[in-house]
C-alpha cells in the first residue's frame, strides 16, 4: 500500500504520495503566478522545488515578485551568466561581481568586452535557460571543494573555505561546472527567463531583472553618474590597500594589523568630508543651505554634526534644522493602503510652513520655530531663529533632497549631499554584499540599543522602510552636489559582534527565523573584530554605542 500525505496549498488539500519531490507538485499551480515558481515555503522553511515532502504539509510557493525568489532568480542568472561566458571564451574567462546600480548589478569580465560580446552571451545564455539544464545541489567535503576552487584559479573561494569549519559544504553544479552560493538556488534553468544585459563601458554591464520595487519589470537602464563614481572611486582605494573582499580583510583581521586599517578607513572618511565641507566653504556667497538625506541607517546625523564642525573650522556657523518638526498636524496626516498614518510620503510634510520659514530666515527675518511633539501629533512653537552673515542652514531629512521642497528658493543657494553606506567589499568574485543588509544590520543593532526593540520589531518594520526609501529618496539621488559613501570597509566584522547575539535570539517559529538564519550565515564569513580602535566620531559609532556626538 502507498503511504500518502496531505499538503496544503493556497487553502485546498491535496493527497500526494509519501517522499514526493515539490518538483513534481509545483507545475500543476504554475498558471496562478506571474513567474515561474522558483522556490516553496514548507511549513513555513524556505526549501528548493527538489526537496521532498515527508509529512503533511502546508506549502506556499515563492515567484521572483517576492524578495526570497528574487535573491534566488539573481544568483541563478549569475551562474547562468558565469557559465556562459566560460563556454564562449574557455575556462579561464570569468565574470566579477561588483555591487547594484539601478535596480540591476554591475558587473565585470576578467577579458576585453565588447556590446558585440555582450549581445552574444546574452544570446548563449538564452539558450542554457531555453534548454532547462538542472542546477543539482552537491555536498561535498569542504578540502576537496577547497582543491577545486584552487583547481580553476579560483582563489577566493579556496579562502573563504579556509575559514569555514564545517566537514562539509553545499556547492551548486551546473553542467560541469562547481560554484558556492550563499542563497537556496533554482532547480534548473529554465525558471529564469526574465532578464536583460546592459553594456555600460570597458569591461562593466548592468545585469537586470525584474524587482519587487518597480512593479515586478524590468526597468529601463538609467545611468547615476554620481553614485558610479563613488563606488569606482572606493573599489580602486580597495585596491590600493588590497582589501577587495572577506578574505582580504579576514587576512588583515588574523594577522592583528585591522587597528591599521581602520585608522586608515577613518581618516579617508573624515578626508572626505572635509573636502566637502571645502566645497561649501568655498561657494558660502551663495550656498545658505545644506540639505541631506539618505536611506535609513546611513549614518546621517553622525555625518551632519561632523560636517557642522568642520564648517565651523572655516568660520562658518551651521544651524541644524531636522524635516521631522514639520509634519502636519496628526489628524491631517495621510493614511497608507492598511489604514496607518504614513509619516513617509511627502504629503505628510507641512511643505507650505517650511518653504516660508526657510525663504524668510534666508531673508534675515526672526522666525519663530517649531517642535514637533510626537506624542501630541502636533506642532509647538517655542524658540526663535534668526540668521547672521555667517550662519548656514543644515537641514536633513528623508526628503531633504525632494525637488518639491523649497521650491521658492534658488538652487545655487542650495549645496546638496546625499549619504549612503555603499558598500564595495564583495564576499567573493560572484557574491557581492547588500547594502541594504548593511543598513539592516545597523538598524537591528542601533535598534536594540537604543529603543530595547527585539530583532524582530526591526525585521518586521524593514520592509516598509525600504519601500518608502524607493518613493521619497532614491528618485532625487542623481541632484546631489555631493555623495558620501559612510561604508567602513571594516564594519562587517564589528556589526557581527553585536548582531550575531541578538540575531540567535529570533525563535525557530518566527516568522522571521528565515530572514535572521540568512543574516546569520552572511555573518559567520566574517572574522570579529572588536571596537577598541574606532574613533569616536566614527559613523559606526552611532549604531554600535560610545559615539562623541550621541548619548
Amino acid at each position: 500500500m502507498i503511504e500518502t500525505i496531505k499538503v496544503n496549498i493556497n487553502g485546498q488539500v491535496y493527497n500526494y504520495s509519501k517522499d514526493i519531490t515539490i518538483n513534481e507538485i509545483y507545475k500543476e499551480h504554475q498558471s496562478k503566478y506571474k513567474y515561474p515558481i522558483i522556490l516553496a515555503k514548507v511549513n513555513g522553511r524556505l526549501k528548493e522545488l527538489s526537496s521532498q515532502l515527508t509529512d503533511d504539509s502546508t506549502i506556499e510557493f515563492v515567484d521572483l515578485t517576492a524578495k526570497e525568489g528574487n535573491r534566488v532568480h539573481v544568483n541563478g542568472l549569475i551562474f547562468v551568466l558565469q557559465y556562459a561566458v566560460k563556454k564562449i571564451y574557455g575556462p579561464g574567462a570569468n565574470i566579477l561581481v561588483q555591487h547594484s546600480l539601478d535596480k540591476g548589478v554591475y558587473i565585470q569580465t576578467t577579458f576585453k568586452l565588447t556590446e558585440e560580446k555582450l549581445e552574444n552571451i546574452k544570446l548563449v545564455m538564452k539558450e542554457i535557460i531555453k534548454k532547462d539544464i538542472p542546477i543539482t545541489k552537491v555536498t561535498i567535503d569542504r578540502i576537496e571543494a577547497k582543491k577545486y576552487f584552487k583547481s580553476i584559479g579560483d582563489e577566493t573561494k579556496a579562502g573563504i573555505l579556509k575559514y569555514n569549519t564545517n566537514n562539509y559544504i553545499t556547492l551548486y553544479r551546473l553542467g560541469n561546472l562547481y560554484n558556492y552560493f550563499y542563497t537556496l538556488m533554482p532547480t534548473s534553468t529554465g525558471v529564469l527567463k526574465d532578464f536583460d544585459l546592459t553594456y555600460i563601458k570597458g569591461n562593466g554591464f548592468i545585469l537586470r531583472f525584474p524587482t519587487i520595487y518597480i512593479n515586478d519589470k524590468i526597468k529601463k537602464y538609467e545611468h547615476h553618474p554620481n553614485m558610479f563614481g563613488v563606488f569606482e572611486e572606493f573599489k580602486e582605494w580597495a585596491k590600493i590597500i588590497n582589501v577587495r573582499n572577506t578574505v582580504d580583510l579576514n587576512k588583515i583581521v588574523s594577522t592583528g594589523k585591522i587597528s591599521d586599517l581602520i585608522k586608515m578607513d577613518e581618516t579617508l572618511q573624515s578626508n572626505r568630508l572635509l573636502n566637502i565641507a571645502k566645497q561649501i566653504n568655498d561657494r558660502k556667497d551663495k550656498v545658505k543651505i545644506v540639505l541631506m538625506a539618505g536611506p535609513s541607517s546611513s549614518g546621517k546625523t553622525t555625518t551632519s554634526r561632523k560636517l557642522c564642525m568642520y564648517l565651523k573650522s572655516f568660520g562658518l556657523n551651521p544651524k541644524a534644522i531636522e524635516m521631522d518638526n514639520y509634519f502636519v498636524e496628526r489628524e491631517q496626516t495621510p493614511r497608507d493602503a492598511n489604514g496607518k498614518f504614513d509619516f513617509e510620503c511627502l504629503e505628510a510634510m507641512d511643505l507650505k510652513l517650511f518653504d516660508k520659514q526657510m525663504s524668510q530666515l534666508l531673508n534675515g527675518e526672526k522666525v519663530l520655530m517649531p517642535t514637533y511633539n510626537f506624542g501630541l501629533g502636533k506642532k509647538e512653537f517655542n524658540e526663535s531663529l534668526q540668521l547672521e552673515d555667517k550662519d548656514i542652514l543644515i537641514i536633513e531629512g528623508i526628503h531633504a533632497l525632494d525637488s518639491n521642497i523649497l521650491t521658492n528658493i534658488n538652487r545655487e543657494r542650495k549645496f546638496k549631499i546625499y549619504i549612503s553606506p555603499l558598500t564595495e567589499l564583495c564576499m567573493d568574485d560572484h557574491n557581492r554584499i547588500s547594502t541594504s543588509d548593511n543598513r539592516l544590520l545597523r538598524r537591528i543593532i542601533r535598534d536594540n540599543r537604543t529603543r530595547d526593540y527585539r530583532v524582530e520589531k526591526t525585521l518586521e518594520q524593514w520592509p516598509s522602510v525600504r519601500a518608502g526609501e524607493e518613493l521619497y529618496i532614491f528618485p532625487f539621488q542623481d541632484d546631489a552636489d555631493a555623495t558620501i559613501n559612510s561604508a567602513a570597509i571594516y564594519e562587517f566584522g564589528v556589526l557581527k559582534t553585536y548582531a550575531e547575539p541578538l540575531l540567535y535570539s529570533v525563535e525557530s517559529d518566527s516568522p522571521y527565523y528565515e530572514e535572521a538564519k540568512r543574516l546569520l550565515n552572511f555573518l559567520k564569513l566574517f572574522l570579529p573584530i572588536p571596537s577598541e580602535s574606532i574613533p569616536a566620531d566614527a559613523v559606526i559609532r552611532e549604531f554600535i554605542g560610545g559615539s562623541y556626538f550621541h548619548n
